[in-house]
């Protein structure tokens, strides 16, 4: 997986690259300040370099008009390039040894036998890829639905405590919401191996708590400096180059400091706040209680589950396996294909190894589907859609709850009646309640003669009725 850094850790590295001086003083004081700067926490990637177009996750926001087939961003091409060369290489020398110097073909036969073993290898190689992608994907479905339920625990169902200022109360149900999107971004950072505080999206939401990764990075601000990386190593991860990949979990290594578990730190914090507002009579209703902490060991669940995707991928003996016996057909298909092809083995063994190498590679892409490849989930577009959900809960007035049930647009029996709640309210109850009995008759009144008008058919006629 590449690894990649955040908007923050983007500018760090653009200033290094730029000639400018970087200390770990200065590096963690030019991140943005929570106190200081405004600097919109999620910012699409609308840049056009090398550098973001083939490094992901893809942004679901742009649309492409061009035909999947020539579509280059988030194909597996970039990583082809090089096995493609080889095997080119390889069956162009032994297509000439065998026509200049000694005939190297043999039976196809061979083709058949092993062909069946790689579809099998290859299929259980992508079906396993697939299965974990899939899976990550369910875990930030299951936080997704545990926020937004928690931000409604948060903002609706708890009360204001009595003598307390009703500013500071809706702060401190903010602060709560805000624990919520922190634990988002807290995970999507523990994911991808990054455990300092340093980045710009979430700095603004923990640097308040008291947390064993904030402490390291103020104690150890050069560990928290984005690796940089050159030309040649850059390319060379975009090209594939495992000898250009570096380890992923570097930062956990090179610190000597205890870094903890942020995600569950939070957690921590999140279960103080649902404890004391049960403490002080804010959430009275016990069905309320249960709904809180269910959706809190509900968010541990996908904390420990996507734990689980990432540290247990293919069992490395078959991830081996199967790649060795894929390049071993692959390097046997000119052999095999010049008696019957003669010259055109060539085209024709570069264009059989595209399509075996092509599935091959994609079952690695994807196999941690937390990363940042064009292929890996979008936990940005997740964390994003969290912090939104929770601005839009908290954007409804709990002043006048029931205000809604008395606008003049609110029409509770349409179709059957356009007058509104307050009209009806005037009412006897007799009337209220025959309109009501009699509302699904009226509608089907009315939808059959919508559709009789749309079909052109006059509205008194009746199925029995001829037409003249």
């Amino acid at each position: 997986m590449g690894d990649g850094s955040s908007t923050g850790e983007s500018t760090l590295r653009r200033q290094a690259s730029d000639g400018e001086k970087l200390t770990p003083k200065t590096a963690v004081e030019d991140l943005p300040s929570p106190r200081t700067s405004a600097v919109l926490p999620f910012q699409p990637r609308v840049s056009l370099d090398l550098d973001d177009y083939f490094t992901g996750p893809r942004d679901l926001s742009r649309h492409s008009k061009w035909p999947m087939f020539m579509r280059m961003h988030g194909s597996i091409m970039p990583k082809m390039v090089l096995p493609l060369l080889f095997v080119g290489g390889w069956a162009t020398a032994v297509t000439v040894v065998s026509k200049k110097v000694h005939y190297l073909g043999t039976n196809s036969v061979l083709l058949t036998i092993t062909g069946f073993v790689i579809s099998l290898g290859l299929s259980f190689r992508s079906s396993t890829a697939y299965e974990r992608y899939a899976e990550g994907r369910r875990y930030w479905s299951v936080l997704t639905q545990c926020s937004q339920a928690l931000g409604r625990v948060f903002w609706i169902h708890a009360t204001d405590p009595e003598g307390q200022d009703p500013r500071e109360s809706m702060l401190r149900k903010l602060s709560c919401m805000n624990l919520v999107v922190a634990f988002s971004l807290s995970l999507k950072h523990m994911l991808r191996f990054e455990p300092f505080t340093t980045h710009s999206d979430m700095q603004h939401l923990i640097s308040h708590l008291n947390t064993f990764a904030s402490e390291a990075t103020r104690e150890q601000p050069d560990k928290a400096l984005p690796p940089s990386k050159s030309f040649f190593k850059e390319a060379g991860e975009y090209l594939g180059v495992s000898f250009a990949t570096s380890n992923p979990r570097k930062a956990f290594k090179k610190t000597d400091r205890e870094l903890g578990n942020l995600p569950l730190e939070i957690l921590n914090h999140i279960a103080i706040a649902i404890d004391e507002m049960i403490t002080n009579g804010q959430l009275d209703i016990p069905m309320q209680q249960t709904l809180a902490y269910n959706n809190l060991h509900m968010m541990n669940d996908v904390l420990t589950g996507c734990e689980r995707v990432l540290n247990t991928p293919l069992p490395l003996a078959y991830a081996i396996a199967i790649s060795q016996i894929t390049w071993v057909y692959v390097l046997l298909l000119p052999f095999q294909l010049i008696p019957l092809l003669e010259w055109v083995a060539i085209p024709a063994t570069v264009a059989a190894s595209y399509i075996i190498l092509g599935l091959l590679l994609i079952g690695g892409e994807i196999e941690n589907p937390f990363g940042r490849d064009v292929n890996d989930l979008p936990l940005e577009v997740f964390c994003e859609q969290i912090a939104h959900d929770m601005d839009v809960i908290a954007s409804y007035d709990k002043r006048d709850p029931l205000g809604f049930m008395k606008h003049e647009d609110n029409k509770p029996l349409y179709p059957a009646s356009m007058a509104p709640l307050g009209v009806w309210a005037q009412r006897d109850e007799d009337t209220v309640r025959d309109a009501i009995r009699n509302k699904p008759k009226k509608t089907f009144d009315l939808r059959r003669a919508f559709n009789l008008r749309k079909s052109g058919v006059p509205a008194n006629h009746h199925p029995g009725d001829k037409m003249v």
